[in-house]
């Protein structure tokens, strides 16, 4: 079979590392890719949001299944406009990707249904956030309502950081249309882990969980980013607690999304913070996140497909959803001055270190071919360093090892990736 991957990171390079592990498949293309997945995919030079070329593309080649990875797409509706054109596609409908479209509408979700998350409450008018603001205890979560790849969320200590962090938001729309609304939430305490479900609409068959490291910089310091690293699994997730989320998070979100008429399938990502009060929710994505895709799908034995389609024809109770025993630490090597400016065209050595191991894997986020055939970098997040092992710590020091076998100029990555790993012994 033919598969159309679309997409172009380091989540995406994971995907189609996996989909090349099943026998189903002949031939794989991602629209547009990066140097990385060129080994594994043919690569086509076709946004995401190019819906007319991608459809057009699918045609003619006759594309078998399409994988849709990143938020854009899937909020706009890539996976409704493929169906409607009788392609068969992975990946939630528009009115279920709305979980994570919209910050308020998965605020409002989880109110109605008595999913366990923090108190909140949702502007669209700066003056009255700031008004509201000044009734409420420091610190406190500012979170813009619609896509920012990852980082329209911003946590503020004082009331001074929260009324400028009103104005970064809703004023100077720094996160663009996104910061047209904005939820103000109760800041929880805890450990965060992260956990991906396969869903069909009814069933769900949740994926071994991670843990990510948003901030930019060591000791949790600096800018949200999309991720500077994770591991796989989580040590904090213990049986009591995957037990109470599958019986009060995912099996009433599943029911939630159905009783409102938008009922999910594809890959539900649910952040968790472990507060003392049990496990709460702080977001939902409607994708595999990344880079927890690079930490969880090494460890998958099922052939992803299978699990495709599964998702798709709503017989997932039928997949036995298996994960080997290793555990699997990625390092983020990232530009220098992510995620604000940065320089790009820098020109990557040492990848070859990592051919023809089957425990070290280097997934490509922001990576191209320049004129001359180099691979060079082309966005903040460049490389997810990732290592697989029979425990958290030997992992995490592989991963740290491979970290030197690859360089580039302005390289930055950070040193603490797992640091959780000692504090759970």
């Amino acid at each position: 079979m033919k598969v159309l991957v679309v997409g172009g990171g380091g989540r995406e390079h994971a995907i189609c590392y996996k989909i090349a592990q099943s026998t189903q498949v002949d031939k794989i293309y991602c629209a547009p890719g990066n140097a990385g997945i060129a080994s594994v995919a043919e690569c086509v030079s076709i946004g995401v949001m190019e819906f007319d070329k991608l459809v057009a593309f699918a045609k003619e080649k006759a594309v078998d299944l399409v994988v849709v990875a990143p938020d854009d797409p899937l909020v706009a509706g890539l996976v409704d406009r493929f169906e409607s054109e009788g392609i068969r596609t992975f990946g939630p409908r528009a009115n279920a990707a709305i979980i994570e479209g919209s910050k308020a509408f998965s605020k409002d979700l989880m109110k109605k249904y008595n999913i366990p998350s923090a108190s909140y409450e949702t502007f669209d008018n700066p003056d009255a956030a700031i008004e509201y603001l000044k009734t409420k205890k420091m610190p406190i979560v500012l979170k813009a309502d619609g896509l920012a790849l990852g980082k329209g969320v911003l946590i503020c200590n004082t009331l001074e950081e929260a009324i400028e962090g009103v104005g970064t938001i809703m004023t100077d729309k720094k996160f663009g249309s996104a910061g047209n609304r904005m939820v103000v939430e109760d800041f929880m305490t805890g450990r965060e882990v992260s956990v991906l479900l396969f869903c069909d609409g009814e069933n769900i068959k949740a994926m071994s969980s991670a843990q990510d490291h948003k901030r930019a910089k060591d000791g949790d310091q600096g800018l949200n980013t999309g991720g500077m690293g994770n591991f796989s699994p989580s040590p904090f997730y213990t049986d009591e607690v995957r037990e109470f989320c599958e019986e009060k998070i995912y099996k009433p979100t599943m029911a939630a999304m159905r009783a409102e008429g938008r009922p999910f399938k594809g890959v539900l990502f649910v952040g968790l913070m472990l507060t003392p009060d049990g496990p709460k929710v702080l977001e939902y994505n409607a994708r595999f996140g990344d880079p927890e895709a690079q930490v969880v799908l090494p460890r998958l034995k099922n052939d992803i497909i299978d699990v495709f389609n599964a998702c798709i024809d709503g017989t997932l109770d039928k997949i036995n959803l298996e994960f080997s025993d290793d555990a699997c630490v990625t390092v983020i090597l990232a530009s220098d001055g992510y995620p604000l400016s940065y320089e790009k065209g820098f020109k990557i050595t040492g990848l070859e270190n990592f051919e023809g191991k089957d425990d070290y894997f280097v997934f490509h986020a922001g990576t191209k071919f320049d004129n001359e055939g180099n691979v060079v970098t082309n966005g903040g997040r460049v490389l997810a360093v990732t290592a697989t092992g029979p425990d958290l710590v030997t992992a995490r020091s592989k991963a740290y090892a491979a970290v030197d076998w690859v360089d580039f100029g302005n390289k930055y990555y950070r040193h603490d990736i797992g640091k959780a790993i000692d504090e759970a012994k």
